[in-house]
This record gives structure tokens, C-alpha cells and sequence, in this order.
């Protein structure tokens, strides 16, 4: 079988699976690359020295991060061939994981978040800045989002996250007023949450991640802000108010707490603050 087709097999498995189509995007380009490196050769006949080699190639341009996401790509990729029968023998089992070192990820403060707030000039703006941080959601999760999803008596919606994997987000009341007078204000017919100025559609990620830049260029915070950015500030939020790291873990949908831990970190003052309290 030729690498072209076991990829073209291996797409169709993993979406029948629930892997998130971003996850999907990111693998397939990491399929083009491999199979124009072996000239989309037969894959039984790819080896693990041949790999290696082709690895350390990569490792000559690409950065830690990028390396270790092309080893689980590769690793995913042939031990699913292997499991359906394509390959009597998974060369990529030997290859070992790349360490990376986790970084904490950037989080705005308090005084940042109002700052933000000032230069939403629409309610639509003010509706979309309030939901990202108000519920934590990722920006595809918001996407997706449909009217009848919101649950208006406790201040509620259901989305679908990771894996298709449906939970339940909250919004605080500043959120409802701007997102009922965004909806109120609305004449369309569509049942997104979020559509375009023009010729109301469904919005796109892109489309989104715009409207966050220009408000923070508005707002000129010296800061590269973008939509997951929110979520770090919510869930930082949510620990430096004194939020347990299991009720964080099942509000941003982690499944594992060891991502909740890296995404929620204490405030430097907080931790000065705990510290003074108890050394």
C-alpha cells in the first residue's frame, strides 16, 4: 500500500474516531511531507532507520515543539497501519517521544481584562469578548455554538469540545445582558450564536480571532492577544479566586488534571501572598 492511500485510510479511521478536526489538519500536513520525502513509497517497505533519518533532517529546521508534534504524527500514523494490518512490523515503535518542556502560558490580568472591555464598541464584540472569558470556551467550541444550545434560566451552555465530548459552560450576568442585546439586536435568521456583520453567516475561527485583535489594538496593551489567551485568564482566574484544580479541570473540559495544573497557575502576588501566609 502506498503511503498516499494508508494516510487517505488512516484520515477516514481517526474522524470516525473523534479526532477534532484541527488535530486532522495539522496530522495531514505532516502526511505531505512524508510521503513527498519517500516519494510516496509502498509503506511496508519504510523502516525505522529510515525514519530516524528523515527525523534528523527535520531536526536541522524545526524547533523542539514542532519535532516532538511531527514524532507523535509518525507514531500515531504507523502504529494505526500496523493495528489494521498494513504493515507486518510498526517502525516508528522504537522511535522515542521527545521531551519538551512545558511553558506556562500567558494570562491577563485583571486590570488587562478591563482594558479590553473599553474598546468593544459593538454589543456584538462586547458579547463575544464577555463569552470567551466569561465561559472558558475554545474559540472552536464557540464556532459551533447554536442559539438553542444556551440555557437562559441558569446562565448555561452546552458545548461540544474534544472528541465530540458535550459539557456543560457557564456565563456570568455581565455576559448575559451583552449577549441578550447582541441577539436582540439581530434581524437574521441564522442559528449561530456569533455570524458576520455582513450578510449574516455562521463566523469563522478566523473571522473571530480578528475581532480579538482589533480589539486589543484598540485597547494598546502591549501584548500579542489572541482567543486562548481568554481561556488562560479564566482558568487563572478561577484558581486565584480559590477554584479547586478538579472543579478547573471539569470547567475547561481537560481530561487529564496534569493540563489543568500547566494551563492555571498562580499569580506571582498570589503566590507571594500564600507564601507570607504560611513560611
Amino acid at each position: 500500500m502506498l503511503l498516499s492511500k494508508a494516510w487517505k485510510s488512516y484520515e477516514s479511521g481517526k474522524r470516525i474516531e473523534g479526532f477534532s478536526p484541527q488535530t486532522l489538519k495539522a496530522y495531514r500536513l505532516q502526511s505531505i511531507l512524508l510521503i513527498r520525502y519517500f516519494d510516496d513509497g509502498k509503506i511496508g517497505s519504510i523502516t525505522t532507520t529510515h525514519l530516524k533519518e528523515y527525523l534528523a533532517k527535520s531536526s536541522e529546521n524545526l524547533k523542539p515543539s514542532s519535532l516532538a508534534h511531527r514524532i507523535r504524527f509518525m507514531k500515531s500514523f504507523f502504529r494505526w497501519s500496523h493495528e489494521e494490518g498494513h504493515i507486518r512490523k510498526n517502525p516508528a515503535a522504537k522511535i522515542k517521544e521527545l521531551k519538551v518542556g512545558k511553558r506556562i502560558p500567558k494570562f491577563l490580568t485583571e486590570r488587562e481584562i478591563e482594558h479590553l472591555r473599553e474598546p468593544c464598541f459593538t454589543p456584538m464584540e462586547r458579547a463575544l469578548f464577555e463569552f470567551m472569558f466569561s465561559t472558558g470556551c475554545r474559540i472552536g467550541e464557540i464556532v459551533s455554538l447554536e442559539k438553542n444550545s444556551i440555557n437562559w434560566s441558569n446562565q448555561s451552555a452546552i458545548v461540544c469540545g474534544k472528541g465530540d465530548k458535550e459539557r456543560e459552560v457557564y456565563f456570568n450576568i455581565r455576559c448575559e445582558i451583552w449577549l441578550k442585546r447582541y441577539l436582540d439586536n439581530r434581524k437574521d435568521n441564522e442559528s449561530a450564536i456569533f455570524v458576520t456583520e455582513r450578510h449574516p453567516h455562521r463566523m469563522s475561527i478566523a473571522q473571530m480571532r480578528y475581532i480579538i485583535k482589533r480589539i486589543s489594538n484598540r485597547a494598546g496593551i502591549n501584548k500579542v492577544i489572541h482567543p486562548h489567551q481568554l481561556k488562560h485568564s479564566y482558568a487563572t482566574h478561577l484558581l486565584n479566586n480559590g477554584a479547586p484544580l478538579d472543579v478547573n479541570q471539569s470547567l475547561l473540559g481537560h481530561e487529564k488534571i496534569e493540563t489543568t495544573k500547566i494551563y492555571a497557575q498562580l499569580s506571582g502576588s498570589l503566590r507571594q501572598e500564600f507564601y507570607r501566609k504560611y513560611f
